[in-house]
């Protein structure tokens, strides 16, 4: 049986310091996705965004059902401004280290300016997975032995 990828081996604090009212996730927090709820949490905190994105693409890769291993990002926020792009994306990283050290395996990150993100309001569209293991015969064995 496949470890459990689903699930980071940290603990996860889930504390939130105050709710912004100009931001509201495109969906309510799930209990059952402690990833998303750590990663929205922690760029909520550290960059105040005007507005936030996390989206979950771990189904689209070969990975059991529930896994919480592959996201996308969008963050706006002010703390952009004057920022070059690699630096913002450096930012972003360090605020998520630690997910990114155990259990992301994959992270896309738009880091946008709220003008930039006025001018261009799109999140961008992640590629099929052409993963590592498109050639290997076993994938579905281990995807189904997840499963149990």
């Amino acid at each position: 049986m496949l470890p459990s990828v689903s699930r980071c081996t940290r603990p996860i604090c889930l504390s939130v310091a105050r709710p912004l009212a100009h931001f509201r996730p495109p969906m309510d927090p799930d209990p059952n996705r402690p990833v998303e709820t750590t990663i929205r949490t922690k760029l909520t905190e550290k960059f105040k965004p005007d507005h936030l994105e996390v989206h979950n693409e771990s189904h689209m890769h070969a990975v059991p059902p529930g896994s919480e291993s592959h996201f996308r990002v969008l963050v706006v926020s002010t703390q952009f401004v004057g920022l070059p792009l690699i630096q913002r994306h450096r930012l972003v990283n360090e605020a998520l280290k630690e997910e990114l050290s155990s259990c992301v395996h994959a992270l896309a990150i738009q880091a946008k300016t709220p003008e930039q993100w006025g001018m261009d309001p799109a999140l961008g569209k992640s590629p099929s997975c052409m993963g590592g293991s498109k050639n290997d015969r076993t994938v579905e064995e281990k995807l189904k032995a997840g499963r149990e």
